[in-house]
């Protein structure tokens, strides 16, 4: 689909628009899933397909296709769309040719020539991690291994072509005797350096401390969060107000506070697209604005949103490389690219004195985006007790306001964990209001 990228190009240049862009993507996956302890299926999927974005007078059309067949009726669509539309004010130009970054670590090629069979392997690693410790039963669960391939070309110079793996494991397991308790862990990666054994150990060690659970009284009380529930609530409850175009349109809780203290002093927050090996590094954003490491909260003041071509043109700023598309289907929106949780660390658990730890949550994709409350249930918590894990909780829900929540951190484990895009340690927070 190359050449046809550029036939593309050429075809809405001379369709009448005065900018255009192209965007192409292929995947090749590779997933294997089991329940219980036996293999359900093993797939091999593909997909390809270009989209199409064209200005004409200020308006943007978007159209996109996976048939190469239907590239001219494609072009076609995305002019008629940006002809019928109407001007847009703050529409400014598609990026320009720019200098990109060396990235590192995107690119495997031991992921890149597995096979099938290889890959059943690590599904079956999960299976019998699992099995290391009796009184567990894998539930479901499953290994993942993909190669994508990227284009973007613009009539601004833009032309960029990067190619990336990923390799994910993931595995439910529940306990097989006396009270039930269930557990999770997974791990996603760009290259073969995830121990799938250990991931289904470790759920099932999960799953049998978690039995037993006792019933804690309502209260205020330091609240350490694993990177699997702290990253939940980062994507739900902070990351929405951070985005340029929620701010723009007053769905932000923080507007108008750039240059204000939000957080403690120790806390810094990053966005950046060029961590080695991290799951959202590349050398552009899916726009072709090159990658970047952007501050956004230093040592708890907020520095800058987060802001893709078209917001930044708005605001009348740079853009900072967040430009972001799910697919090859759908127009660029802002988006995170490694949004890294920089604190102080230390051992937290022997440092706490008395608190609950809570391993994951559900119920984050509730928070109010705007004021920043969430209500959410915990999974898989414990007490702490002078400084060690005392006893499994059998239900928990907590309560609290992401924007209170920066301003009450006091510490950070040593356990980062790449969680999608999000890199993170655990993190205790003083003061969170919790129900048994």
């Amino acid at each position: 689909m190359y050449e046809l990228a550029r036939k593309a190009l050429k075809l809405v240049e001379e369709a009448g628009a005065e900018e255009a862009e192209i965007y192409y993507a292929a995947n090749h996956s590779t997933g294997v899933n089991f329940k219980k302890d036996a293999l359900e299926n093993a797939k091999d999927r593909f997909s390809e397909g270009l989209g199409i974005r064209a200005i004409v007078n200020g308006a943007v059309g978007f159209a996109s296709t996976n048939f190469a067949g239907e590239l001219e009726n494609t072009v076609k669509i995305a002019v008629a769309e940006a002809r019928v539309r109407e001007n847009d004010p703050d529409w400014v130009a598609l990026p320009s040719n720019g200098k990109y970054p060396q990235v590192s670590g995107i690119f495997d090629k031991k992921v890149e020539a597995l096979e099938l069979e290889e890959c059943i392997g690590y599904a079956v690693e999960l299976v019998k991690g699992t099995k290391e410790i009796p009184g567990t039963l894998p539930t479901s669960g499953g290994f993942t291994r993909s190669k994508s391939r990227r284009l973007i070309l613009n009539t601004n110079g833009i032309e960029i072509e990067e190619e990336s793996t990923g390799v994910s494991g993931f595995v439910d397991v529940i306990t097989v005797n006396g009270d039930t308790s269930t557990a999770y862990d997974f791990a996603v990666s760009r290259s073969l350096d995830i121990d799938f054994f250990a991931l289904g150990k470790n759920a099932s060690e999960l799953a049998l401390k978690s039995r037993g659970g006792i019933k804690i009284e309502q209260q205020k009380t330091d609240v350490i969060f694993h990177p699997f529930a702290f990253s939940d609530i980062l994507e739900e409850a902070l990351a929405p107000s951070i985005d340029a175009d929620n701010v723009q349109k007053g769905r932000s809780g923080l507007i108008d506070k750039i240059g204000e203290e939000i957080a403690v002093p120790e806390l810094c927050i990053y966005d950046d697209g060029l961590v080695e090996a991290g799951i959202d590094t590349s050398a552009s954003d899916d726009e072709g604005v090159p990658s970047q490491h952007t501050t956004v909260i230093e040592n708890g003041v907020l520095e800058t949103y987060l802001y893709d071509n078209y917001t930044a043109g708005k605001a009348g700023v740079k853009s900072t490389g967040n430009g972001s598309r799910s697919s090859y289907t759908s127009s660029p929106g802002v988006g995170l690219r490694n949004f890294v949780i920089d604190h102080p660390q230390e051992d937290i658990i022997a440092n706490t004195t008395s608190g609950v730890f809570v391993n994951t949550i559900i119920g984050a994709h509730t928070a109010n985006s705007i004021s920043g409350d969430f209500s959410v249930e915990a999974r898989n918590a414990f007490t702490i007790k002078d400084g060690v894990l005392d006893k499994p909780v059998k239900s928990l829900m907590i309560s609290g306001n992401v924007f209170e929540l920066l301003k009450n951190i006091t510490g950070a484990g040593f356990d980062v964990r790449k969680v999608g895009g999000i890199i993170t340690p655990s993190i205790r927070v003083s003061g969170m209001s919790v129900i048994g």
